[in-house]
């Protein structure tokens, strides 16, 4: 039977979001219901909301929640209710990809995670009698109540500080998955980061904690970039900055070994590919708008064995990388805390606009009533 919860309904591309009372179903088969305890709000949301999707709306967006699970559908065996859990993203654990340690690229993925929909192409929640896009990443983390998969939960202490760790889904794991598993960096080595974001600052935790030699921050604010220094950056530019790459290029003896876009930009792409030395990696997380993008690359420095690379959720499988960064941070070793501010469910609007102002990098929203009991 399908109960009442509340949840941040998006009715008009760019438009509002409506807290209202939805019916959300009981878990199918592999599914959890979750308590949301908090959620945060990524960049990739903001960009559905500007009509990136394309989907009819209203929607549920949301996809970094956590929380705690309520009840177990039919033939979930690793969880149970009680359960404090980190939602990520979903993967079907068996197309070939997944199969290869790829979940990020599960053939499944693009209708689970970015179509609102299962799967199955059905709808959890419904509103005012009818059905609403409200699975986005399996989950639609902007309401009360949730139903997840267990291929998209992770199990975390019962004690964890689930406010902090809601980003661990997407945005925090995307910047550190992207230097520790999809690059591999070691000791001694140069990253450069273009965007210091959410995604750009956990990069740059993550870079100090693979033990970087030189780690370059790039940034329009300077209030950033103090913060990208405090959290390990060794080098900081203002984008403005005239001749920039020519100055990283000489402050780095000609290139790093990975660089890293976190803007969406294909003028800032083509600087962090420029900044990347002969058999260096450039990776591509920022997501471009709407339009399609391209970029212009010289063929030569391709032959010099540069590589350019698209990365999806940092390459990470959450399973066993949000534990990661959660014992990373038991050891102060990545204090996402910096990085998040607390608002109301009821104040997402607030949230979303201090967002796009850049007045805040990871607002977190907190479910009232959300505490676990």
């Amino acid at each position: 039977m399908a109960l009442p919860v509340r949840a941040a309904l998006l009715q008009a591309v760019n438009g509002p979001f409506v807290i209202d009372e939805v019916e959300l179903e009981p878990p199918g088969a592999g599914e959890l219901k979750v308590r949301v305890t908090a959620s945060g709000i990524c960049h990739t949301d903001l960009t559905y909301r500007a009509g990136a999707a394309r989907f009819p709306l209203p929607a549920v967006l949301g996809h970094e929640g956590a929380g705690v699970v309520e009840s177990v559908g039919q033939g979930v065996t690793d969880f149970a209710p009680g359960d404090a859990v980190v939602l990520s993203y979903f993967a079907c654990r068996e197309c070939s990809p997944c199969a290869r340690g790829q979940p990020a690229y599960c053939q499944r993925g693009p209708v689970a995670n970015l179509s609102g929909a299962r799967v199955d192409g059905t709808f959890p929640m419904r509103w005012r009698g009818q059905p609403v896009r409200s699975s986005f990443f399996h989950q639609s983390s902007f309401a009360t109540h949730v139903l997840a998969h267990q291929h998209n939960a992770v199990k975390v202490d019962a004690s964890a500080p689930l406010e902090l760790f809601a980003p661990l889904g997407c945005g925090f794991q995307t910047g550190a998955g992207a230097v520790l598993e999809a690059f591999r960096l070691e000791a001694g080595q140069q990253l450069a980061v273009f965007g210091a974001g959410a995604v750009g600052l956990a990069a740059v935790m993550a870079a100090h904690v693979a033990g970087a030699a030189r780690i370059l921050a790039v940034d329009v604010s300077e209030a950033r970039l103090e913060l990208a220094r405090e959290l390990g950056a060794t080098d900081t530019f203002l984008a403005s900055e005239p001749g920039l790459t020519k100055v990283m290029l000489k402050r780095t003896r000609g290139g790093v070994d990975f660089a890293l876009e976190c803007v969406g930009s294909p003028q800032v792409l083509r600087q962090a590919f420029d900044v990347t030395r002969p058999l260096g990696t450039c990776g591509l997380l920022g997501l471009p708008s709407r339009d399609a993008a391209e970029v212009t690359l010289p063929m030569m420095a391709l032959l010099s064995g540069k590589r350019l690379v698209g990365i999806l959720e940092g390459d990470a499988d959450p399973k066993t990388f949000i534990p990661k960064l959660v014992a990373l941070h038991a050891q102060g070793r990545f204090p996402v805390e910096k990085l998040s501010r607390a608002y109301p469910f009821e104040c997402i609007n607030d949230a979303v606009h201090d967002m796009e102002l850049r007045a805040v990098i990871k607002p977190v929203l907190l479910m009232k009533g959300g505490e676990r009991s």
